[in-house]
């Protein structure tokens, strides 16, 4: 049986959830969706959240909110998710593409400044959405300085820490997504939230929004269970992670890094290779185990992405492999990547 990169961590707790809230007809959102707010809360220390259907809504209103003319411009980091500009375009703004820092993957102050001066002639940027790749996190305070309202989106980086604060708190406004693949999966849906009283404010003042924006309660009640194995969870990725890092370290293959005060929340295990990744890919198949592509499915791989405008994410993006690694890994198969990564090409 093949070894994923990615699985959902789904536990009796999370189905029993579930299966509750379908036994008492508990579908739409209601008491589960109010319950996951009020335990997110207490993780996350945000002064007011939506719990909504989507990433893709959750980025909709959060833009909709800073009130942008049409035409205006919004910083993204080309190894944002591709929904971004779609989004974005859907809301008749115009999307540009900033370059990352090639140690994390992520934009920082440089990289935007940067996109700023070689933006478009005439383009007027009034906002920065910042994707948390692969949990790792942007210097979020530095990048406000320049002016910019700022949206985190740290659907990725639950757990990370940095100075003791949970990441995704420096923003206007922050998404957290629960879709699949990210930190923490309810089915689907996105936390919406502001981590102050006045940003706050102004998503209290969309009022109350149609039923079918909400997240029903089916997903938040297994978003329930996730907040609260999320400790557990975050010490078994830590463990694996600790095995894999002493792997990598026998190899000439390099490894993402961040400062010393962001605690890691080991997301994912990510190698920028030396070789290509055909010949990664094909050797962990030989192994029953699956490699990705870090970034398939980032702006960088859509049709028409320039690679002279972001060169260290067009490097990356053909280069960076991720490697399984998620809570409901066994021993004997955390072994087995263990040593593939030792003897990778």
């Amino acid at each position: 049986m093949k070894i994923e990169v990615y699985s959902p961590t789904i536990r009796r707790k999370e189905m029993d959830a579930v299966l509750t809230a379908l036994v008492e007809d508990r579908i739409g959102p209601g008491e589960q969706t109010r319950l996951l707010i009020q335990i997110a809360r207490e993780k996350l220390k945000f002064d007011y959240c939506m719990a909504l259907r989507s990433p893709a809504t959750a980025l909709f209103i959060g833009l909709k909110s800073l009130n942008l003319e049409d035409g205006k411009g919004v910083v993204v980091s080309a190894l944002s998710p591709r929904y971004y500009a779609r989004v974005i375009e859907d809301l008749r703004l115009v999307p540009l593409y900033c370059d990352v820092l090639p140690s994390s993957a992520v934009i920082g102050r440089e990289t935007v400044e940067k996109a700023l001066a070689s933006r478009p002639e005439g383009l007027d940027v009034r906002a920065v959405v910042l994707h948390h790749t692969l949990g790792y996190v942007p210097d979020t305070p530095a990048i406000a300085e320049l002016g910019l309202p700022v949206i985190e989106d740290c659907s990725q980086s639950f757990g990370t820490v940095i100075a003791g604060i949970p990441a995704g708190n420096a923003g206007v406004f922050t998404i957290m997504g629960l879709e699949e693949r990210d930190m923490l999966t309810a089915g689907s849906g996105a936390l919406l939230y502001a981590a102050n009283r006045r940003d706050a404010s102004v998503l209290r003042n969309l009022g109350e929004l149609p039923p079918e924006y909400g997240l029903p309660d089916m997903n938040a009640a297994m978003g329930v269970v996730q907040f609260r194995e999320s400790a557990r969870n975050l010490d078994k990725r830590r463990e694996i992670a600790k095995i894999y890092i002493q792997a990598a370290m026998r190899t000439r293959h390099k490894q993402f890094v961040q400062s010393d005060t962001f605690e890691y929340n080991n997301y994912a295990f990510p190698l920028i290779l030396e070789t290509g990744m055909k010949d990664v890919k094909a050797y962990a198949k030989r192994k029953d185990i699956v490699v990705e592509n870090a970034f398939e499915n980032t702006l960088a791989a859509l049709e028409g992405f320039s690679p002279e405008q972001c060169p260290e994410a067009y490097s990356l993006s053909l280069r960076t492999a991720l490697f399984p690694l998620y809570p409901r890994l066994s021993g004997s198969e955390t072994e087995k990547v263990s040593k593939l990564i030792v003897t990778l090409p």
